[in-house]
């Protein structure tokens, strides 16, 4: 994590109101502007999500300026339009497929910061490294989609901690994001889209099914 986004005061640093308040919002407040630097403040704090292997087989687009909403809403299906039109930012998730490539060096840096011992480096890349290069291409979506996912699902938590809400939205050409943001299709695969901003609706409170009848215990 950065020492910018570790210096930042959370607006909220209320545990059960971040999680339990949590609703999905749709409607924004229009004139309210999130800057760049905080969005990447809040991107930052929610890669402290786990990923496999500590791959962090993530990506994000950033849709917050006229040009990047209009990107954004040519690949949104009709009944997402209330939330691009209105809020802060609309943040693209997407799994990397190739992060793999560069996993020797968030190690070497680990490494060369005291972190691990050279020994435990040299055994990571000897145990993760060859499956990951070796991997089916479905292999490595499934991956990095289950990565992304936990990375999307902080980014809810982390924009309330800031004082906004979210809605996470799966309403999308899956097959057109990537291209629209002048991506790699093969590989960069969208995950999730997550709209932020200043609430300007009371969200619906939703009921949830009762978890013992989803629970065994074995």
């Amino acid at each position: 994590m950065s020492e910018a986004t570790l210096d930042k005061a959370l607006v909220n640093n209320d545990f059960k109101d971040i999680m339990f308040g949590r609703k999905s919002v749709r409607k924004f407040d229009a004139n309210v502007k999130i800057s760049a630097e905080e969005l990447q403040a809040m991107i930052s704090e929610a890669t402290s999500a786990p990923s496999a292997c500590n791959l962090q087989s993530w990506h994000f687009v950033v849709a917050n300026s006229d040009a990047g909403k209009a990107k954004a809403k040519s690949v949104l299906m009709p009944f997402n339009y209330p939330q691009i039109d209105s809020c802060s930012a609309m943040v693209f998730v997407l799994g990397d497929t190739q992060s793999h490539k560069v996993y020797r060096d968030v190690w070497n840096k680990a490494c060369d910061e005291g972190k691990i011992t050279p020994e435990k480096r040299d055994e990571i890349f000897k145990t993760f490294l060859p499956m990951y290069e070796s991997a089916t291409r479905e292999f490595l979506i499934g991956d990095a989609t289950i990565d992304s996912s936990m990375a999307a699902m902080q980014l809810l938590l982390v924009a309330r901690a800031h004082g906004y809400e979210a809605n996470p939205i799966a309403g999308y050409a899956a097959d057109k994001v990537a291209t629209t943001f002048g991506l790699d299709p093969q590989r960069f695969v969208p995950v999730m889209a997550v709209a932020i901003g200043k609430a300007e609706e009371t969200p619906i409170d939703s009921n949830r099914y009762d978890a013992t009848s989803l629970t065994e215990f074995i």
